[in-house]
């Protein structure tokens, strides 16, 4: 990991459990890379994700975002629900129009949020939009009427995660440059969201581990329970 990472941990006990305010304190004396580094949950779940019944899968409302807005593009027709759109904050608006460009290549958006009469025609924009991880889906809440909470909502800090093929799910909750207890009021969010949604197919333990780390820092594990988070 190189010279850096080694005298960081060099006198840390990797092993051990802290609670969630000592994990950030810890990941951010950690964090002394010369650019602002990303802190992140690293969550591995007792679920068996091959089965339907254990996926865990959602999104959230950061209390104290990310620290970089995203760039929204919406695909919505009609000039009242456009004009909502642009109000909101996305960047990029259209219907038909929108959809051309897109299908040409242009791609110059964070996320893409589209009201359900429009996705027969974003389906057809797989082979672009797939690859990118961009096309509007309702499980991530981008397939929606409500256009304005939903802009407003991925504007301030709205996070998807989703379990993968090895029980573990990833995700920001902030940057090493904010204060403590912002990232620590990010990662409980996180942490809450995910326990609610623990499938009612899930036996044994729930949070098998949670570690907290910045971009290039160490992982420092979380005390956590199945009957609350943190």
């Amino acid at each position: 990991m190189g010279k850096r990472y080694d005298a960081l941990v060099k006198d840390l006990d990797l092993m051990k459990l802290y609670p969630l305010a000592g994990a950030v304190e810890q990941v951010k004396k950690c964090a002394t890379a010369k650019f602002d580094e990303t802190v992140e949950l690293h969550v591995r779940l007792g679920v068996d994700p091959k089965q339907a019944d254990q996926q865990v899968r959602g999104t959230v409302g950061l209390p104290h975002g990310l620290g970089k807005s995203k760039k929204i593009a919406v695909v919505v027709r009609g000039e009242p629900k456009q004009k909502e759109a642009k109000a909101a904050g996305a960047e990029l608006v259209g219907a038909e129009d929108l959809i051309e460009q897109i299908s040409k290549g242009m791609t110059d958006f964070d996320i893409l949020v589209a009201t359900p009469d429009m996705m027969k025609d974003l389906s057809k924009l797989g082979k672009v939009l797939g690859p990118k991880g961009l096309m509007p889906n309702p499980k991530s809440g981008t397939v929606t009427m409500d256009i304005t909470k939903t802009v407003k909502e991925l504007k301030a800090g709205r996070v998807e995660y989703k379990v993968d093929d090895y029980g573990l799910i990833h995700g920001p909750v902030g940057k090493a440059s904010f204060p403590a207890a912002n990232i620590a009021g990010n990662a409980k969010t996180v942490l809450d969201a995910i326990l609610k949604a623990k499938p009612a197919a899930s036996k044994g333990i729930y949070f098998i581990s949670v570690t907290l780390a910045s971009t290039m820092g160490p992982g420092f594990k979380l005390e956590v329970s199945d009957k609350a988070a943190v």
